[in-house]
């Protein structure tokens, strides 16, 4: 893949001149990783908060706690080709583990923290796992409760001793016991680690993740040290990362976008990773570091939209006024740059004016006025979303990509955009549709595999091309655009084909809506399960004046019932008569990534949510 670009003037909209699957003489991700601690030393790599400082742990530091790990678990039986499990929140050490364990050979999959013992148990079994690495007591408890019926695991590595320091179990160490053993073996053979690193071949499995679940077990793609090369360079296209950027790790390192932006990318462009607190404090920690470069998934990009309409609503009369017309002016001046347009000068001058009285302010206080670009990705976004962004002065590009692609295929750029499609294939990638309206990808990105699954793996790779399960259809300027779902299709008791997500990305372009599923599968017609924003709505209910005393009871207000009846009207609106949602009803309990229902990325598990609310669904058909 040859150079990579060292300057911010070297990265073109035209795309990165990269040689497939080479960076810096590096075809894997172990053998780069070693050549950039060699190189960055003593310059920062990570950083963490300490009782309330943001502290920094260098590229030496990450070189010394990797190799440790990695050398401990080869110490403790680890073999080429083995999985090992990670069930931790996001940390340096989880970081630090996957680049250890991928350098002596090891293979890691991620657990996410949410998960229950139950799948907890799954994920062990299925990976064959013979180590786990946990991060706390409340973890260790589960992988406890179902260790008796996971025979093949033998060791468990704890991350904290809190509250474990009384504990003791033959089959359990903690990390500090595991940095010992790791680095006394260094100390016996200094080249060990670097050997091993050196042994690593593209076409190894380097990575095993599994899939949300959203239809049924999870599969673990098998990801390779070429699909990790390739995808860390084509995120460029994405999301520019350079040397010294800062960015934020606050998804959970399990899902592959995260993986892909906080992990390989930082490594391949030599940034510097800060991890976020926790979920709850991800927007004081965006404020905090911002970032050069964002990405995030939609329900993130909702619920920061959210939360401005709502610090707008409740400004005085002056200070509506000024947002109105800073928006209106945004809104205007993003119709011609979001389609390659000149802005007229005058519009452009008084965009100027409004920015400098209030957006920039407005994207100081959302922590992204050093953003250069933002993106989107991992699930549909409403094009709306995307145009409030441009017109608040932050430019945001939707990407697309899956687990079995590595994170990516294609994106838009900011002088190659067009909203509502999911950008151009990136460098080396070639997309295509067949003939039942199936998006099919083919490239270096294209995944091994699902581990233990010939039959799935057959299914998803034929002929070469990746069968990724969406709808969508490529225009004549090569833009690819994404319909829906093949699995999600609806055909009405009429015979009317329906892609939902367009109807259901609608709806959550309303700050009232965090999230629907259309319903009507052989149906007379369409109705929606939706999911309000609860801060969204509560603001209207005490703005109103509406008597609530919990979740349930904000859903059941008749004025909640109509404020939400009016967003769907909306919706409706834009679409033909047999596509409109005819009803509706309010999951009346919130959601969070530890119900069935979510992914830990915050998507709605269909199936799931179909099943848990029977007795809505057939209501709305009576």
């Amino acid at each position: 893949m040859g150079r990579l670009p060292k300057r911010r003037d070297e990265l073109t909209d035209e795309g990165l001149s990269l040689r497939p699957c080479l960076i810096d003489g590096c075809d894997t991700l172990p053998k780069l990783f070693l050549a950039r601690c060699r190189e960055m030393g003593a310059r920062t790599a990570h950083r963490e908060k300490t009782f309330g400082i943001w502290r920094n742990h260098s590229w030496a530091d990450f070189h010394d706690a990797a190799s440790a790990i990695g050398m401990g678990l080869a110490q403790l039986g680890l073999k080429r080709g083995e999985v090992v499990a990670i069930l931790s929140e996001d940390r340096k050490e989880w970081i630090y583990a996957d680049l250890g364990i991928q350098c002596v050979g090891g293979i890691v999959t991620g657990i996410y923290p949410t998960d229950s013992a139950a799948q907890v148990e799954y994920l062990l079994r299925h990976s064959g796992s013979r180590f786990a690495i946990v991060e706390n007591d409340e973890q260790l408890d589960k992988v406890l409760e179902i260790r008796d019926r996971v025979p093949a695991l033998q060791v468990c590595v704890v991350l904290d001793r809190d509250g474990l320091h009384e504990f003791a179990d033959d089959r359990v160490i903690f990390l500090d016991e595991l940095y010992e053993c790791g680095r006394a073996a260094h100390e016996r053979e200094p080249d060990r680690f670097a050997r091993a690193a050196a042994q690593s071949r593209p076409d190894d499995t380097a990575i095993l993740i599994y899939t949300s679940g959203t239809t049924g077990q999870p599969k673990g793609a098998m990801i390779s040290h070429e699909n990790i090369v390739f995808s860390a360079s084509s995120a460029l296209q994405a999301a520019p990362t350079y040397e010294g950027d800062e960015q934020l790790c606050f998804l959970p390192l399990c899902h592959v976008l995260e993986r892909l932006v906080s992990v390989f990318t930082p490594i391949v462009a030599k940034s510097v990773v800060n991890f976020a607190e926790s979920m709850e404090l991800v927007f004081d920690n965006l404020r905090e570091v911002s970032p050069a470069s964002f990405i995030a998934v939609p329900r993130v990009w909702e619920k920061v939209h959210t939360h401005v309409s709502m610090r707008a609503a409740e400004a005085g009369p002056l200070g509506r006024w000024a947002f109105a017309r800073a928006l209106a002016c945004g809104m205007a001046r993003a119709d011609h740059v979001m389609a390659g347009r000149r802005v007229p000068p005058g519009l452009e001058a008084r965009f100027r004016f409004w920015d400098v009285l209030v957006l920039a302010n407005l994207r100081r206080m959302i922590g992204l006025d050093g953003a250069r670009r933002i993106a989107t990705g991992a699930a549909p976004i409403a094009p709306d979303l995307v145009r409030w962004y441009w017109a608040i002065g932050l430019v945001m590009v939707e990407g697309y990509g899956q687990t079995e692609s590595a994170g990516i295929l294609s994106v838009n750029l900011p002088k190659r955009n067009r909203t509502g499609s999911v950008g151009l294939p990136v460098p080396g990638v070639e997309l295509a549709i067949a003939a039942d309206g199936e998006v099919l990808a083919k490239g270096p990105l294209v995944f091994k595999g699902y581990w233990r699954d010939p039959e799935g793996t057959a299914k998803t790779i034929r002929d070469g091309w990746l069968h990724t399960g969406d709808l969508g259809r490529i225009d004549e300027d090569g833009f690819v655009w994404i319909t829906g779902r093949e699995r999600d299709i609806i055909i009405t008791a009429g015979g009317k084909n329906i892609a939902p997500a367009a109807l259901e990305n609608q709806m959550k372009s309303s700050h009232y809506i965090s999230d629907a599923i259309v319903i009507g599968d052989r149906r007379r017609y369409l109705t929606a399960l939706v999911m309000i924003d609860r801060e969204a709505v509560e603001g209207f209910a005490q703005k109103k004046r509406v008597p609530f005393s919990d979740f349930a009871s904000l859903c059941a207000a008749d004025p909640v019932q109509a404020l939400i009846a009016t967003e769907v009207a909306a919706t409706n609106a834009r679409f033909s008569p047999v596509e409109q949602v005819k009803d509706f009803r309010l999951i009346d309990r919130p959601l969070t990534a530890t119900d069935e229902e979510m992914t830990a990325t915050m998507k709605l598990r269909r199936s799931f949510v179909e099943k848990k609310h029977e007795a809505l669904i057939e209501d709305m058909y009576r």
